[in-house]
């Protein structure tokens, strides 16, 4: 069975959290959506319109 206790080596708080966490948050992930879209609809454009 799984052991859910609280162990004494809990990670701190302080620590620095690294690129996952930050391309996890909600703002960061809708403007990277918003730039890629951008990009392949301008890579689209010029493929098929040009």
């Amino acid at each position: 069975m799984l052991d859910t206790t609280q162990s004494d080596a809990a990670p701190q708080q302080d620590e620095p959290r690294g690129c996952l966490f930050a391309l996890s948050q909600p703002p960061l992930m809708i403007f990277l959506a918003v730039i890629g879209c951008l990009l392949l609809t301008a890579a689209l454009h010029d493929l098929l319109w040009l």
